[in-house]
């Protein structure tokens, strides 16, 4: 199947080619993001474009999953759904510059839709990375990466407590097919620091056991879900979550409140924001518990 030969490669194709209660803060500019003041005890978190977040906890900017090309760079993912068009699908909302200035990066795994060719590029050598495993690890130590870290359940960086929790890039049956070693492990990152609303990044996985644990140990305030419902020929359901989890998630954790990411940026990505904010509507959800930013959009917790 040419999906898996292409996928397999899509990293070297890459390489040719180049976020109290909540309160939304509508999409701001770049100047007034790179200067506005965040309390000390308030997380700010901004959705920045497919899975690529910001998140500001206790003065430290950690970026989550960088992919930094502008619209069209790369191929469409071969063998996926509306693989005739070029991702990303839409330009960053910021410049690259702007997105890139943080202070550490965290990688959830290295698919090229979320650690791709301009980040490695664009992003200081020197900056702090910390991965999923040492076999990731070592990917990006070969890119160049001086600093490189493995998350664990209990990490510590500037003081704020950073917990790998796990994840399945897909369906039990996408997982025990060829398909599955292409989508290989995944992980997520809770964000943790007394006096600070706990964050749970979920990261690239469908809902399961895996989120459930997450969510019971450690009782997020936040929770953000990659809902795009990205889909693979020949398999049913999705390598992502997509609005009926968004339902799960707010009854399993009524404490949280959710944040919908990884929309509306590559080809395979089915679920509009449109679409989402309809289903929310219809299920009676309350849309101050379950937002659908806007790339560029941010909120403060």
């Amino acid at each position: 199947m040419k999906l898996f030969t292409h996928l397999r490669n899509l990293t070297a194709v890459a390489g040719i080619l180049s976020l109290a209660a909540c309160a939304g803060v509508p999409g701001q500019n770049a100047a007034a993001d790179k200067t506005a003041a965040v309390p000390a005890k308030v997380v700010k978190l901004q959705q920045i474009r497919n899975a690529t977040i910001k998140v500001e906890y206790a003065g430290t900017t950690f970026l989550i999953d960088p992919m930094l090309a502008g619209k069209g760079a790369y191929p469409g993912f071969e063998g996926t759904y509306n693989s005739q068009l070029r991702n990303p699908l839409v330009e960053l909302p910021v410049p690259a510059s702007e997105v890139a200035r943080a202070d550490a990066v965290i990688l959830t795994h290295l698919h090229p839709d979320h650690w791709d060719e301009a980040a490695k590029q664009r992003l200081p050598k020197d900056m702090p990375i910390f991965t999923q495993n040492e076999v990731d690890a070592q990917a990006v130590r070969t890119d160049g990466f001086r600093d490189v870290r493995v998350l664990t359940e209990n990490t510590v960086f500037e003081g704020t407590r950073l917990s790998k929790t796990s994840g399945q890039h897909g369906s039990d049956a996408m997982m025990q097919s060829p398909l599955g070693a292409i989508l290989g492990t995944v992980s997520g990152v809770v964000f943790q620091r007394p006096g600070h609303k706990t964050v749970y990044v979920a990261g690239d996985t469908v809902w399961n056991d895996h989120v459930e644990e997450a969510i019971r140990d450690y009782r997020p305030d936040v929770i953000v879900l990659n809902a795009g419902y990205a889909r693979v020929p020949g398999f049913d359901g999705s390598i992502i979550m997509g609005k009926e989890d968004i339902f799960r998630a707010y009854q399993f954790a009524p404490q949280a409140t959710l944040i919908a990411s990884h929309m509306e940026a590559v080809n395979h990505g089915m679920l509009t924001r449109k679409e989402l904010r309809a289903y929310i509507a219809e299920k009676q959800m309350n849309p101050q518990r379950v937002r659908v930013p806007e790339d560029g959009e941010s909120y403060m917790f």
